[in-house]
């Protein structure tokens, strides 16, 4: 199969983001929601703080391994669809739909929901009303973020992508904030280094891998960038230096935050704090300190919100070009220059999730749902190589054949795991997954 398919999406896109928009796009839809709220569902699963860290850590290397294999794939093919486009050159047309169709019913739906749904929980306890108890008013305020995010995105990706970029740029400050202020002054609020050694009780080893569910939730946003890979200027450069450098700095500052976590409060009250970061500043700063991380973490996931709308739409936009999806989906703006319809497409399903899901459900599904295509992905590169040794890729990954095997069996382990561990819910997911083969064979294969 060649490489050299039609870049006619790409054509009516304009090439107008550079590094830096790239690399705030990288980091911006990364630190979306994860940090800020599944600290307390990983602490639950894994209730010894060396064992919580060590999960985040080895969630840090799967996904540098990711990035750093996911670049050579961009740089190759730096077309816009990103997974999409790399399914299909490696592991042919059937393969790339059934991605599309789980990116359409479950994978960008539930990954929008989701960190809409940490926006509007944050935003009410920003103003002193307590998430849980109005569950349904965060709901809708999800809800207006998604609306406001779909219609700055229809506008133009420039639009989207700095919106994107500031609060990147926010969300990053506050978070170092935060880690300095836990460790200077959380002696005077009962903060103490035994916090990070003293276990609340014994780990059950399929927890563990459960929580390594809820870490790669956090991890997410690696493999994003490349789905606007049309709208980026040198793209084979680019991308490969943004997915890099800004994975290196989410890690960075995850691992940074769950120390300043375990730090102020211990593991058993982390586990009993859904809205982690808005508990760890009222230890330091009582009433003030949460109503400025409250408003971080909505810049934070708003960013994210936004982020997503930007480039999740492309996907539906590339297979619909290429004649893997409805047609209507690949028309372009006539004024705006942006795939309107498959980014409306996006926001819809992503409100549908909102309103009919829990946080915690919604995470799990997508990471399952998308871990699966991330491994497929990357497997790619051995198809790539052996059968386009001659294909230009201006970058490498380091460490060839070991750090993409490494990748592709943490995929592997996690599914394994998440079936033997939830096999209703897994079964579930799959499933649906699934469920687009038939329907490629009957409307799509030709």
């Amino acid at each position: 199969m060649s490489v050299n398919t039609s870049t006619a999406a790409a054509d009516r896109l304009v090439r107008r983001l550079g590094f830096w928009s790239s690399i705030g796009f990288v980091v911006g839809l990364t630190i979306g929601s994860g940090i800020f709220r599944t600290p307390a569902v990983i602490a639950a699963r894994v209730p010894d703080p060396r064992l919580m860290l060590a999960v985040w850590i080895l969630g840090g290397a799967v996904t540098l391994c990711g990035a750093l294999s996911i670049a050579e794939l961009s740089a190759a093919l730096p077309k816009t669809g990103g997974l999409y486009v790399y399914l299909r050159e490696s592991w042919g047309r059937g393969t790339a739909f059934v991605f599309v169709w789980s990116e359409l019913v479950l994978i960008r739906a539930a990954g929008l929901g989701g960190i809409a749904i940490v926006f509007g929980e944050y935003l009410l306890r920003s103003i002193g009303y307590d998430p849980v108890v109005h569950h349904t008013a965060a709901d809708w305020v999800a809800v207006g973020a998604i609306v406001f995010a779909t219609v700055a995105n229809i506008r133009g990706a420039q639009t989207g992508a700095a919106m994107t970029g500031l609060s990147s740029v926010a969300k990053f400050g506050a978070l170092a904030f935060m880690v300095v202020a836990s460790f200077l002054l959380g002696g005077h609020a009962g903060a103490s280094t035994a916090h990070l050694t003293n276990a609340a009780q014994p780990v059950h080893a399929g927890l563990f891998g459960l929580a390594f569910i809820s870490v790669l939730w956090a991890y997410d946003g690696f493999a994003d960038l490349p789905f606007i890979a049309g709208e980026i200027v040198d793209p084979g450069r680019t991308i490969p230096r943004a997915l890099i450098g800004g994975s290196l700095a989410v890690i960075v500052i995850y691992l940074s935050a769950n120390l300043a976590y375990l730090y102020v409060l211990p593991i058993d009250q982390v586990a009993r704090s859904p809205l982690i970061a808005a508990d760890t500043m009222e230890a330091l700063f009582g009433r003030i300190g949460v109503s400025f991380v409250s408003v971080v973490v909505m810049v934070s996931t708003f960013g994210a919100v936004n982020g997503d709308l930007l480039g999740a739409p492309r996907i539906f936009f590339a297979a619909a070009d290429d004649g893997l999806f409805f047609k209507s989906l690949a028309r372009v703006h006539p004024r705006y220059r942006t795939p309107h319809l498959s980014i409306l497409l996006g926001a819809a399903l992503g409100i549908v999730f909102v309103l009919t899901g829990t946080f915690e459900q919604i995470a799990d599904t997508f990471v399952l749902s998308i871990w699966p295509f991330y491994g497929l992905a990357v497997a790619g590169l051995y198809v790539l190589r052996r059968r386009e040794p001659d294909l230009p890729r201006p970058y490498r990954v380091p460490g060839y054949p070991v750090v993409p095997a490494i990748f592709v069996a943490a995929a592997v382990y996690l599914v394994v795991n998440a079936l033997v561990e939830d096999p209703l819910w897994t079964t579930m997911t799959f499933a649906i997954v699934l469920a687009g083969i038939p329907v490629y064979y009957v409307a799509f294969r030709t």
